[in-house]
């Protein structure tokens, strides 16, 4: 009995909220993989941040990205960038 490949057809996010949670998504799966393949959190996390800043720069140039990044240490203070776990 032959089965014929399974076609996966990606749904397109319908707006700019959904799209970045489906990134989110990837990233954090990509994220997983490396870590349960050894990869040290920090190393992670500076190869991403040196990944993301490059992408920044390269589609919107050295100084807009630097004027983005400006805001980042009262963010983190913020703890904009946080996330609360529960702990049952």
């Amino acid at each position: 009995m032959s089965m014929a490949p399974r076609v996966v057809v990606a749904k397109q996010p319908a707006n700019e909220i959904e799209e970045k949670q489906v990134a989110l998504s990837y990233l954090h799966e990509a994220w997983t993989e490396a870590r349960l393949d050894g990869v040290d959190g920090d190393c992670l996390a500076q190869a991403s941040l040196f990944t993301a800043l490059n992408e920044l720069v390269t589609t919107y140039g050295e100084e807009a990205t630097a004027k983005f990044t400006e805001g980042f240490p009262a963010r983190i203070r913020n703890g904009e960038f946080s996330v609360q776990r529960s702990r049952q």
